[in-house]
């Protein structure tokens, strides 16, 4: 770091390192004051005094009082130094209210206050938030102020963050003639905590290390650790620091190990915790909360090491604190690897006290679990019967268990709870409300929510942002991103792997590569989680060498990366790559997670690789300990279905050790409709209604397995089921990005101001591939038509419609990339293979199972789809 000129005044009388003040005469002691012969020498004085002394002594702070009150009602009062007890007594106690007693007691006394009793007053407001009070005690003192006034003033503006006050304070003492000490150094350095402020942060490091300071005291040590860490994300620098203390104590051993944490270094917290032990210091129950906190961020051993760290704290006697008992109801939650909160619970449970961390803490893990939001829900309802009383960070929570659940009245509900306790204002619940209402589908509600913040912060843009990207309206996304940059709000990781993630839920390539070209110009290409965004994003879209370019450019990879880069080949169809992948994976010590299986288990199921499928399956306990779940077993079945292993399939489901979900059997029965097994697919229909009636899927699947026999009887009668039930099926749609922009068609869709163009396209493309030997599948048409009526029907599917455009509106250089929500149709499969060969173009298909790349007539499936 580059040391800044010293440009504040710095007084020339004041010795170099001797912590007095300058050449002034001390001010003059008050002389004491004549007490009135009446009650001079009253026999009831020293012995009231002594027994209020005495009081204070025995930490019985509420019956000196008293005795301060019957000395008043005798027309007496003690002397300074008995004031200056009591208010110091009330200072620690942080019983304000008395201290602030004992302030009018002493002004009905008129003894002159001197600058010890006046520092205390200003000690005493300070702390209790009545900084215009202090001020005015500071101001009234005149030239009784010291240095102790002046670092009381100066700690009273950076303790209720007037960072700006706080300096122009110190400069005025400077100016006063006043030396610093420690203690002004301190309270300085902490006003300079703030962004903002960090350059004059670093022009007071320049002013310490004239003073030699930074050589010996540890609180002006932590505070320079505090300023580059918060004021500037700089561990380097306050390591630097750290290491020039030659006197740590826990206290700066407890801070370093913190803000490592907070600034994504978990390795370096705990690095710093064994190097603390080995130095022979003895952590106390803020190091431990710390260290075990910093076990939530691990991605490889974090449980084991945390496990140790809960021995630790149990041989410590910690067990019943409250601040280690919620870092390790959160670690245990957050760390778990299958899924189970039940560690986290029983640390819940066996807590003596709860405060509303440790209740918000559980709270927040069951939302975070996944699937877990009802019991979110009723233990927020059980804590609200209680004492403990919810803050900003609990409702949060609840909100987003409800927006989990799409549960927008509850939610609704225990908003108006949050209005009551006094929140309506706050940015974090606000936040909260606006993703509650977009998980819950009602995006006018969000954007209501979002305009009427109190304040908009970049959160609360990075939350709308969010809710419009996950909502597949990357054109409102967008658009708020263009707003947040007119605003002048400074854009993070998040804003942009949120764009990102919009881009690729829609598959709008041309969109991601636009923010791709913003992040690289805002500084963001080596973030990783911008560059696990953009490995998705392209893979998403069907960029497979885009997406493994930034993968191979990343110098930190984790997790994340290698699963996003699987998953992205698995979905391509590239199986062997997927698994290469994997290996590599676990070569280089990355401990693969419950979703990296997924992604392989998906590789073997889309290349029909039952046998290493089958290996790695087994893999994942006997290797890593992580117990399947039901997404690993509906995948087994997947693959077993695919490959037309139908019996050993439904044998799987039979032994499986936990009752198969209506996923696991919603896979089982499109397996049977693709292998058009009537059987089969009859007894898994009916195990998913048993579990749900409302189960739209199952009555589809099932309808269709009856359509392709023709069975029309049986489709009237489940679409007459479905109609009585109120279930809609999702209508088929696809969608392509040309010039920037998102066109969608439906099955025989007109609204296309192209349209005559589009199906002008459709008939010249049907002419030609049936002359290179198509035929159109009418067993794909799912209604009872004549031959001619299904023929024309299968062609008016909406990924041949947009297949179409793309052909009248994207450059020859380029593939034609199309997106649909539902399984591709058969007979659509081999009539877009047909129409790569007509026309020489490469078109990549991405329908809600994979992607086909389709070239000269061959697909990357290879028919195994």
């Amino acid at each position: 770091m580059t040391m800044m000129n010293l440009s504040l005044p710095f007084p020339a009388k004041a010795p170099l390192l001797p912590l007095v003040s300058s050449t002034r005469s001390p001010p003059k002691l008050p002389s004491p004051p004549s007490v009135p012969p009446s009650i001079g020498r009253s026999v009831k004085f020293d012995p009231l005094r002594d027994r209020l002394i005495k009081h204070l002594d025995a930490g019985h702070l509420h019956k000196a009082m008293s005795t301060l009150d019957i000395m008043a009602r005798q027309n007496t009062h003690p002397d300074l130094v008995t004031y200056s007890l009591l208010l110091k007594a009330c200072i620690r106690s942080r019983d304000f209210q008395l201290g602030k007693l004992v302030h009018s007691h002493l002004t009905r006394s008129k003894l002159e206050l001197d600058s010890v009793l006046s520092n205390s007053l200003i000690s005493l407001y300070s702390k209790s938030g009545d900084l215009t009070r202090a001020r005015e005690i500071f101001q009234s003192m005149g030239n009784k102020r010291d240095l102790v006034s002046w670092s009381s003033m100066i700690s009273c503006f950076a303790n209720n963050r007037m960072e700006s006050e706080a300096i122009l304070a110190f400069l005025d003492m400077l100016e006063d003639g006043f030396f610093p000490n420690e203690y002004c150094f301190t309270a300085v350095i902490r006003a300079c905590s703030r962004a903002e402020f960090f350059p004059i942060g670093e022009i007071m490091l320049g002013f310490l290390m004239k003073t030699g300071y930074l050589d010996f005291d540890t609180n002006v040590g932590c505070a320079l650790i505090d300023m580059f860490a918060k004021g500037n994300s700089n561990l380097e620098s306050a390591f630097k620091v750290f290491d020039k203390m030659p006197d740590r104590n826990v206290v700066a051993w407890t801070l370093m190990i913190t803000r490592c944490t907070q600034l994504g270094y978990p390795k370096g917290a705990i690095e710093l915790f064994v190097d603390m032990i080995l130095n022979g210091y003895v952590p106390d129950r803020f190091t431990l909360s710390g260290v075990v906190s910093a076990c939530t961020e691990l991605e490889s051993e974090s449980l084991s090491l945390g496990k140790q760290l809960h021995s630790w704290v149990i041989r410590s006697g910690f067990t019943s604190d409250v601040c280690i008992g919620c870092s390790l109801v959160d670690m245990y939650a957050k760390c778990t690897v299958d899924g189970s909160l039940d560690d986290s619970r029983r640390v819940f449970d066996r807590m003596e006290k709860h405060n509303v961390m440790s209740w918000t803490a559980i709270i927040t893990g069951y939302m975070q679990c996944g699937g877990r939001d009802m019991e979110a829900i009723e233990l927020f309802c059980k804590m609200i019967e209680g004492p403990v009383s919810p803050n900003h960070f609990t409702f949060s929570s609840v909100l987003k268990a409800c927006g989990n659940l799409s549960d927008s009245r509850t939610g609704e509900q225990f908003y108006s709870q949050a209005v009551k306790h006094g929140f309506a204002t706050d940015d974090c619940v606000g936040n909260s409300l606006i993703s509650m209402y977009a998980r819950s589908g009602r995006m006018d509600d969000a954007q209501n929510a979002f305009e009427s913040l109190f304040e908009k912060n970049l959160v609360s843009y990075n939350t709308i942002v969010d809710a419009y990207a996950k909502n597949l309206d990357s054109e409102g996304a967008f658009e708020l991103f263009h707003e947040i940059a007119d605003s002048g709000v400074e854009v993070n990781a998040f804003t942009f792997t949120s764009l990102l993630s919009g881009a690729s839920n829609i598959g709008a390539i041309g969109k991601g590569e636009q923010i791709h070209a913003r992040l690289l110009k805002s500084g963001f290409q080596s973030n990783r989680c911008v560059c696990n965004a953009l490995i998705s994003m392209y893979a998403r879209c069907g960029h497979i060498e885009a997406s493994f370019q930034v993968f191979n450019e990343m110098g930190d990879r984790n997790v994340i990366s290698w699963t996003s880069m699987i998953t992205g080949f698995a979905k391509q169809g590239f199986a062997a790559r997927a698994l290469e992948i994997f290996h590599e994976m676990l070569e280089a010590g990355i401990r693969p997670n419950e979703i990296t299986y997924i992604a392989v288990l998906s590789a073997c199921s889309h290349a029909g690789l039952v046998s290493e499928g089958w290996e790695i399956f087994n893999s994942m306990h006997r290797e890593h300990k992580i117990a399947p779940r039901m997404e690993h077993y509906a995948c087994m079945v997947d693959l077993l279905g695919r490959s037309g292993s139908l019996r050993e399939a439904i044998d799987f489901i039979n032994t499986m050790p936990c009752t198969p979900d209506a996923l696991v059997w919603r896979t089982f029965l499109g397996a049977c409709r693709v292998h058009r097994d009537k059987e089969l697919g009859e007894h898994a229909a009916k195990m998913i209604l048993q579990q749900d009636p409302h189960d739209t899927a199952a009555h589809i699947l099932l309808s269709n397995l009856y359509a392709s026999a023709g069975q029309w009887d049986d489709v009237a009668r489940i679409r007459k089921n479905m109609k009585e039930r109120n279930l809609i099926k999702e209508a088929g749609c696809s969608w392509i990005e040309a010039d920037n922009k998102i066109h969608r068609f439906h099955v025989a869709d007109t609204s296309h101001p192209q349209a005559q163009e589009i199906y002008e396209k459709l008939d010249e493309m049907a002419l030609k591939i049936k002359g290179l030997g198509y035929v159109p599948d009418t067993d794909f048409v799912l209604h009872e038509l004549e031959e001619e009526q299904k023929e024309q029907y299968v062609f008016q599917h909406s990924e041949k419609i947009a297949v179409a455009f793309g052909l009248i509106s994207t450059s020859r250089s380029k593939p034609i990339r199309v997106f649909k929500n539902l399984r591709v149709c058969g007979d659509c499969h081999t009539a877009i293979k047909y129409i790569s060969i007509a026309t020489g173009r490469e078109i990549v298909l991405r329908d809600s199972n994979r992607f086909h790349h389709i070239k000269n007539g061959t697909c990357s499936c290879n028919e195994y789809w």
